[in-house]
């Protein structure tokens, strides 16, 4: 993490504490919905980031103070930058927050060396499903992976290779899909301009 993102962070948490919004209740429900997604018990995103599962257990249920390094090594743990739970819907009007995304508010992942960047559309991550703007540079390849649940999506922009199960499809802007995320998947952006798609994943799986 570069060190003025660290103080971003920290400049963050001092700005929200005073205006009324702890930076643990900000990010205690991120951590466990983010651990449940990947799959991770207690004992483990403990073990990853060096600190006890009670304490970990009161991170989650907002009942413990979180210090900025703490929250590094959690970062690291699971696998997102600490600005992952600084942006996003935490800025949205509560009376929204668990609704509707403004297009300002979207959190954004990007895969270093894979030239892929992600923003999470939908509000959190704690429902049955996850909407995803994929913006994939020319030239980009996600590699191949599989994982367990199902996903559809449509191309909005430039052109599109998904292979799914070993088939290649040759995809443009408007062709949609759907296909079982058990099946080994992989998708590439054979054009010379970004191509934009949109995600439809359930579960969750960011």
């Amino acid at each position: 993490m570069a060190i003025r993102s660290l103080r971003a962070a920290e400049e963050w948490a001092a700005s929200e504490t005073k205006s009324g919004m702890d930076l643990e209740a900000a990010v205690g429900g991120q951590i466990r919905e983010l651990r449940k997604i990947k799959k991770l018990t207690l004992t483990q995103l403990a073990q990853a980031a060096g600190i006890s599962v009670g304490y970990l257990s009161q991170v989650e249920r907002n009942q413990s103070k979180l210090p900025i390094g703490v929250l590094k090594k959690l970062s690291d743990a699971l696998g997102v930058h600490m600005n992952w739970f600084f942006n996003g819907n935490m800025q949205a009007a509560p009376g929204e927050r668990d609704i509707v995304v403004r297009k300002a508010h979207r959190r954004r992942l990007t895969f270093t060396g894979l030239g892929i960047a992600e923003e999470l559309l939908s509000p959190n991550l704690a429902g049955p499903l996850e909407l995803l703007l994929s913006t994939i540079e020319p030239g980009a390849d996600s590699e191949e992976y599989s994982h367990d649940g199902n996903e559809a999506g449509i191309v909005i922009a430039g052109q599109l290779n998904l292979w799914v199960d070993g088939k290649l499809f040759q995809l443009e802007e408007g062709d949609s899909f759907s296909f079982s995320s058990t099946l080994q998947h992989r998708c590439a952006n054979p054009g010379t301009v970004p191509a934009k798609v949109v995600w439809v994943i359930t579960p969750p799986h960011y």
